[in-house]
């Protein structure tokens, strides 16, 4: 394949290529499929009714032309960053360091949130592990185990969420499955009832896009893939099919398994319970606590890297972009992320600040498409993913951003841009000491 561009950066790249196809799939599936998905169904089926599973795949499509521009802004790169890298040879450095600073942002706050969830989960089997002392102690391993599993490099890091990630996908097929085999016919919905409102589809859709969402993460450590040019694509494209059609088996079973679904405030828990008993709910609360540790590997991971890259794009100290002697990690970002993870779990409250997440992402997603248009003549070239239909996929993505941002809150739009005020002085401060 023809080799990308030298890296935009000022820095060198040293952390070591041990990604191959399959960890950097289990980055996309393990950023999409996180806690929600456990408590989804109850939502779809209150809003949509037993026409929900077409609200999962209209979902799909929607976030299918953001994918593909992802997809094929991964086969242009060989080095870490992603959308940073994207925006800042597209737009200038500012527009760069924003969408990391942001992506930065909106992980740190859904890391700590998920950390407090998985709490909970461990609460299911350790009475006190999610209330007073009990829960900074639980807090406390897990940001740091999870500090230390990433330190120890790459490898560790993979493996731990090899781990995970099975388990998870264990519990999640043998749910649909066992409905399959359980219910028969009953699963396949008749659709004779009535089509909801308009306004209801189009809340069933802000409520389930957010199940598609994560999978930018996979972009970001592309200095440490194997063959990034091919792997990514491929790993966005083979994660989006997996986990939507995931996604619409698990919806089926479970309108068919819970007939009171809509009035279920643990819809998956109850699900497993209808079917395979009591057992079923522990089985069930053992993959959650799967799939959100499973989701915290992946987004320290990427996360991590984001201060490494803007570290090396000058844009932040070089303390944050220094490597392990030993393990060749970026220690001192993983170390950063983790004490501030914690902190914020212990101290922070999310009903606010999840809100900036959204807009933030939305951003990064708008921004990396409106990057091809900039960047395809410049990186066109024998192995590269270039979509076809000229720039046809890459106007829908970005009306596809512009239609979910009208839908946010003015919250969003405000906790944004404070957010945004922050990064511009972090990008000033940066820029002065070097």
């Amino acid at each position: 394949m023809t080799p990308a561009p030298p890296a935009t950066s000022g820095g060198e790249e040293k952390l070591p290529r041990n990604l191959g196809l399959w960890g950097i799939w289990m980055l996309v599936v393990n950023g999409l499929i996180g806690a929600g998905i456990f408590g989804l169904p109850g939502g779809a089926a209150t809003l949509a009714g037993e026409y929900s599973v077409l609200v999962y795949a209209f979902c799909a499509l929607l976030i299918l032309p953001i994918i593909l521009c992802f997809a094929e802004l991964g086969s242009y790169f060989r080095g870490t960053g992603g959308p940073i890298r994207y925006g800042t040879l597209a737009f200038g450095p500012f527009v760069g360091f924003q969408g990391g600073w942001l992506y930065y942002v909106a992980r740190l706050i859904s890391f700590s949130a998920n950390t407090v969830l998985l709490t909970d989960s461990i609460a299911y089997f350790i009475s006190g592990a999610s209330t007073g002392t009990g829960r900074i102690i639980s807090l406390a391993v897990i940001c740091l185990g999870l500090s230390v599993i990433n330190v120890l490099g790459s490898i560790q890091s993979i493996r731990s969420m090899t781990l995970f990630t099975v388990i998870k996908f264990a519990v999640l097929i043998l749910l649909p499955l066992g409905g399959f085999i359980i219910l028969g016919s009953a699963v396949i919905p008749s659709f004779v009832s009535p089509i909801p409102p308009s306004e209801n589809l189009g809340a069933a859709t802000l409520l389930l896009i957010y199940a598609f969402i994560g999978f930018e993460g996979v972009a970001i450590p592309a200095g440490e893939a194997k063959r990034p040019e091919r792997d990514i694509p491929l790993g966005l494209l083979l994660g989006l099919a997996v986990v939507a059609v995931l996604y619409m088996v698990i919806q089926l079973v479970s309108q068919a398994a819970v007939p009171n679904l809509v009035n279920s405030k643990t819809p998956l828990l109850d699900v497993s319970a209808s079917l395979f008993g009591p057992v079923g709910a522990i089985v069930l609360m053992v993959g959650v606590a799967a799939s959100v540790l499973a989701n915290l590997l992946s987004s320290m991971f990427s996360a991590t890297r984001v201060t490494y890259a803007l570290s090396l794009e000058k844009s932040l100290p070089s303390w944050f972009g220094e490597v392990h002697s030993r393990y060749l990690t970026p220690a001192n970002s993983v170390a950063f992320f983790g004490l501030a993870a914690f902190l914020l779990a212990v101290f922070g409250s999310f009903t606010v600040l999840a809100a900036m997440t959204v807009l933030s992402r939305l951003f990064l997603y708008g921004m990396s498409c409106a990057a091809i248009p900039k960047l395809r003549s410049q990186f066109r070239g024998e192995g590269r993913f270039i979509l076809k239909g000229g720039y046809t996929i890459p106007v829908l993505g970005i009306g596809a951003c512009l239609w979910l941002m009208l839908q946010v809150s003015f919250q969003s739009v405000w906790l944004t841009a404070i957010f945004v005020g922050i990064g511009s002085l972090l990008y000033w401060v940066g820029k002065r000491q070097n």
